[in-house]
């Protein structure tokens, strides 16, 4: 699972951070300083025989497409070494510059890049949407990461 909004996946990571059987990787916000403020740390890697299959990359704020693109290829690498059957995107599109309540500032274009990058872990893919708050954009952003998606499919 790949968590990519803005805010920790720390229900998700509550879900799976027991688990064997799931890898959870989540992008967002330092929460040193973002919500959710008491999940997301990077020293949360799992609990028992499970240490090693939640990965947290935590950004600080005004992180920019560059550096967010480097966690998200670290977590798709962490993802690939897990073997992973299928992936599961929480796709939160709240990391936009324009987005009102976040704090990252990738552009509508970056989202092309995104979408293939995720086609390039080469697994089954399933999207689900989490939204955003900068609520003008959102259908921009996200049909740029399922055209950049199905453009490196083909």
């Amino acid at each position: 699972m790949l968590d990519v909004d803005y805010h920790h996946g720390n229900g998700t990571q509550a879900i799976f951070y027991d688990r064997l059987d799931v890898f959870f990787a989540s992008i967002h916000g330092d929460p040193h300083t973002e919500y959710p403020f008491f999940l997301g740390y990077a020293d949360e890697r799992g609990v028992g025989a499970s240490h090693g299959f939640n990965l947290n990359l935590p950004l600080a704020r005004g992180t920019g497409f560059v550096q967010w693109r480097s966690a998200l290829h670290t977590a798709l690498r962490s993802i690939a070494e897990f073997r992973a059957d299928a992936l599961v995107v929480s796709l939160g599109l709240d990391t936009f510059a324009g987005d009102p309540i976040s704090g990252f500032t990738l552009r509508s274009e970056d989202y092309l890049r995104v979408g293939e990058d995720l086609a390039d872990a080469g697994l089954p893919t399933v999207f689900v949407f989490e939204g955003g708050y900068a609520v003008a954009e959102l259908g921009v952003k996200t049909v740029n990461v399922l055209e950049g998606f199905e453009q490196r499919r083909r």
